[in-house]
This record gives C-alpha cells, sequence and structure tokens, in this order.
C-alpha cells in the first residue's frame, strides 16, 4: 500500500491540479461510465457465512478462480483471468471482503474469506477449482490452498502481497493516518483527479511498477496498465477493502505453506517496487513441488507479460492434467 507521506502528496498534488473550467463535468461524466460499465456486468450475490459475496464469471469449462488484489473488485479479476475464456475456461472472478458489492464482516480476516470462498463453491456445486490470487489477494487464495486441499486443484499465487522471510515491517498506522487514509481512499473525486494529474506518480506508489516500463510497452499494454488504474474507481466503493488490505499486507503473517498439497505456480516480477518476487520465491521454497517464475522486469502489474503470464497459466494447468 501506499504510505501515509505518498498519500498526503498525492492529495494534495492532485487538488492542486483539479481547478480549472469543466473539471465537475469531466468528473461526473467519467464517474457515470465507470459506474454504467460495473452495473452493466451481470453479477449476482450469494451469502456465506461472512455476509454477502459478489461474484461475476465468464466462460465455459473448467473452472478458474480469480480472487482480485488492492483496488480492485470482480471488475479487476475479469480483466486479469478474462481471457482464459478463450482458452475453454469457466472465470469466476469474486469481490472480496468489502469491494464493491461484498459484504464486510467483523472479521476480514483472510482465513474468514478463504472460507467464504468454499460457500461460493458450494453454492456453484464446483467440487474443485483452481484459484489464482493476485497482490493482496495471494493471501486468501494461499488460506483457501491451507485449509480446503480437497478444493484446491492448483494455485496460482500472483505477484503475492505475502509473507518473506527478511523483509522489513511496516509500521502499524496511528489513529492519525487512519483517517487520513480513510479521507484519501473514500473520495472519488480526489482520486480521480490524481489519476488526471499524476499518473506517473500512482503507477509508481499504488502499482508499484516503474512508469518508464509502461510508456516503453506496446499499446495493448498500455491499456492494460491504464484500465488496472482506472478500475480502481469507484474507491469509494472499495475503501473498506482497500484498508484491510492495507492491515493484512502491510505486515502479512506467515502461513503453513508446507502443508499446500496443490500443484503451485508462484509468479512475479523481480522489479515489483512491493518485492514480491521475495515472496514468490518463499512460497517456491517452502510449498511442496512448487513451481516458481520470475520475470526479470516488469513491476507488479508485470507490464509487458500479460498475455505470457496467461499462457504460463493455461501450460501449468495443461501439465497437471486440469484442462
Amino acid at each position: 500500500m501506499v504510505t501515509r507521506r505518498q498519500m498526503i502528496a498525492i492529495g494534495i498534488g492532485a487538488a492542486a491540479a483539479v481547478g480549472g473550467v469543466g473539471v465537475n463535468l469531466t468528473y461526473h461524466r467519467d464517474m457515470r461510465q465507470i459506474r454504467t460499465a460495473i452495473a452493466e456486468q451481470p453479477t449476482k450475490t450469494i451469502q456465506t457465512r461472512h455476509g454477502g459475496m459478489e461474484y461475476a464469471e465468464t466462460g465455459t469449462g473448467p473452472p478458474f478462480l480469480i480472487i482480485h488484489g488492492t483496488g480492485g473488485g470482480f471488475d479487476q479479476g475479469l480483466l486479469f483471468a478474462g481471457g482464459l475464456a478463450g482458452a475453454g475456461m469457466r472465470v469466476i472472478a469474486p469481490s472480496r471482503f468489502g469491494y464493491l458489492g461484498s459484504d464486510m464482516p467483523d472479521d476480514p480476516s483472510s482465513q474468514n474469506q478463504a472460507d467464504a470462498l468454499v460457500d461460493l463453491l458450494d453454492a456453484l456445486q464446483i467440487e474443485q477449482i483452481a484459484i489464482c490470487g493476485g497482490s493482496a489477494g495471494a493471501l486468501s487464495a494461499l488460506q483457501f490452498a491451507i485449509r480446503h486441499p480437497n478444493r484446491c486443484a492448483a494455485l496460482f499465487p500472483l505477484v503475492p502481497a505475502t509473507y518473506a522471510p527478511d523483509r522489513p515491517p511496516a509500521r502499524p498506522w496511528s489513529p492519525a493516518q487512519t483517517r487520513i487514509a480513510q479521507a484519501v481512499l473514500g473520495s472519488d473525486f480526489l482520486f480521480w483527479s490524481a489519476i488526471k494529474a499524476m499518473p506517473d506518480t500512482l503507477m509508481r506508489t499504488l502499482l508499484a511498477t516503474d512508469p518508464a516500463l509502461v510508456a516503453a510497452a506496446s499499446a495493448p499494454e498500455q491499456a492494460r496498465a491504464k484500465a488496472i488504474m482506472q478500475d480502481i474507481l469507484p474507491v469509494s466503493a472499495k475503501s473498506r477493502g482497500l484498508l484491510n488490505d492495507a492491515r493484512l499486507a502491510g505486515n502479512p503473517a506467515q502461513m503453513a505453506l508446507h502443508q499446500i498439497t496443490a500443484p503451485t505456480l508462484a509468479i512475479s516480477a523481480e522489479d515489483d517496487l512491493f518485492l514480491t518476487a521475495d515472496a514468490a520465491r518463499h512460497i517456491a521454497d517452502q510449498v511442496p513441488l512448487a513451481r516458481l517464475k520470475i520475470y526479470s522486469e516488469g513491476g507488479h502489474i508485470y507490464i509487458g507479460h500479460g498475455d505470457d503470464m496467461l499462457a504460463e497459466i493455461v501450460r501449468f494447468l495443461n501439465d497437471i492434467e486440469y484442462l
């Protein structure tokens, strides 16, 4: 997550940059388009032991559960894994606790999120599934594999915001810092303004990716990076999930990775500014017979490797005869 100083700088910079004629009209036009795009997605909501969970799905075939990262929702999940539908898979994309139409329970732990995912599978009458968790979503994906091994056919921790040995711990937020974060993350206008005024700053701080990599990427990859950033909006509908992710992924707890029995492929990029390559190596070291794929560059959103990432997943699933 972005630090307090970075959030303050983003807020001040954005506020200073948005005072122009037509800004208000442009903001409302953009937000209408964003909210309409979300509303037009054919989502459903099921009741789990931890409240309502919203999800969307696309495609047919062997099921694939995509667990979005920080700032996401079902929309981010479909953005990443929707292409797998073309490979003959049924992609299921839930919104995690506190994101979009999913409830925030009293204890929004990764363990409880994993258990709620089992309730989703039960509602869909799916016995076993391949699961991919991106960034902070890897926390609940790993817990799913640990707590429900008979339901996990394959595991893909993708740029995992999970524990790594020797990583410096993040300082806990004070009450004042928490209030600042709540204000910044609760304002659609402020976040929209920051996207317009300082996209490179957000790319580096929120998406942990060197803006120069994005600038040098192909047009489709630039469009994917822009979509990832844009899809954080409406941030007001995701703020509770964002703040929970800051708590869980800021100092991620160790897990019993050695208990995971599912075929596992951990994926990251060496230059991810969130240092998830260290976490991916730790997962590959601790999970029996796990494989590891580290790109030399690409940042947290693995820019330049969007298609290859999906191809790696398909190859792995073919290797284990899931497809």
